[in-house]
């Protein structure tokens, strides 16, 4: 039987008085497809971007095509300062970050990567990042952002344009910061250095106009941007890791539905397992290919260890409670203590 035309528009009626009186049912409908806009410095074409494209994928099939992971290399979105601006104004919906960008969120996340010389092994650092990062995630969660996965990108060493092995020779130095940090500006100006920010998209240009003579960064990323094909020097001391996470917006990722999310963040975490691991795995083989290709690299001596150690004691009094806060900073030496300790009478 054909229904009347008063039927219908019946119908009509009540499924638009109910999108208005209940606006959430409609929200269900327009809840279950989800373009995630993430924006990245990693170069494309690298093992991290590879990951996260191999996660793109997994998503894609997991949600049934209802969520679309679009990735924005090469730092084409500005630095990890005007992603992270981005990402408030939802220009951007998510950002794989270093520590850097990560801290333009909460400097919480500092303690990780602003602490030179705390640890000594990669094993100490997961260590740490197990027992602390749940807090961090609930003061990035605090701030509208939700972690997919923790990495890092290896050990920060020292590349220069002449030799320098100990601390003074780095004085000589224009050395390199990232745009933004001004705290970490004040801090090397306070010890006799010369810090110059600029974005990580710079850092070749700046090595080859002599703007800079300096700068520290994991081996693998030296190797990615070419920086040792300038600054053919490096200084064996692992300074610190770079540690990073992947983010979204909550308010993104709250549009998904949650039995969706839960497939995600494991396609998540397992795109962070390997980037950890091709960080670890690139580290020396990024020095023995740069070796290769002429990069010197100056061993460190105990001697010389010292004076960095000693260095660092000067350091830590003006990081803590200024570059990274009081109560995260002591609950870092805590753990790295209680791994120690707990090592020690394996």
């Amino acid at each position: 039987m054909k229904p009347k035309p008063a039927t219908i528009a019946s119908v009509i009626l009540l499924v638009f008085m109910a999108s208005i009186i209940f606006p959430g049912v409609s929200d269900l409908y327009a809840a279950k497809k989800a373009t995630i806009r993430l924006g990245t410095l990693v170069p494309r074409g690298s093992s991290f971007y590879n990951a996260l494209i191999e996660m793109g994928e997994k998503w894609r099939d997991v949600s049934g095509g209802s969520v679309r992971l679009i990735i924005y290399p090469d730092g084409t979105q500005g630095g990890e300062a005007d992603m992270v601006r981005l990402m408030r104004a939802s220009a951007l919906t998510a950002g794989m970050l270093s520590v850097i960008g990560l801290s333009e969120i909460d400097k919480s996340v500092g303690g990780l990567s602003f602490l030179p010389l705390t640890f000594r092994s990669s094993e100490e650092y997961d260590y740490v990042l197990e027992k602390l990062s749940p807090r961090l995630e609930k003061l990035l969660l605090d701030k509208g952002f939700v972690v997919l996965f923790w990495g890092d990108a290896g050990w920060v060493r020292f590349f220069s344009t002449e030799p320098a092995v100990h601390p003074d020779d780095f004085k000589q130095f224009k050395i390199y910061t990232s745009a933004g940090t001004n705290n970490q500006v004040d801090l090397m100006k306070s010890l006799g250095y010369t810090p110059v920010a600029l974005e990580t998209a710079d850092i070749l240009t700046g090595l080859r106009t002599g703007m800079i003579d300096a700068i520290s960064m994991p081996s693998n990323l030296a190797l990615m941007y070419q920086c040792y094909t300038v600054a053919k020097n490096m200084l064996d001391l692992k300074w610190s890791i770079l540690s990073g996470a992947t983010v979204v917006r909550k308010d993104t990722w709250d549009s998904i539905d949650p039995a969706v999310r839960k497939q995600l963040l494991e396609a998540a975490a397992g795109a962070g397992e390997k980037i950890r691991a091709s960080a670890r795995l690139e580290d020396e083989e990024s020095i023995a290919a740069m070796q290769k290709k002429g990069l010197v690299v100056h061993p460190v001596s105990p001697e010389v260890e010292k004076e960095w150690l000693e260095l660092n004691d000067i350091i830590y009094p003006k990081i803590r409670g200024n570059i990274v806060p009081a109560d995260i900073f002591d609950e870092v030496q805590r753990l790295v203590a209680e791994y120690r300790a707990k090592e020690s009478v394996k």
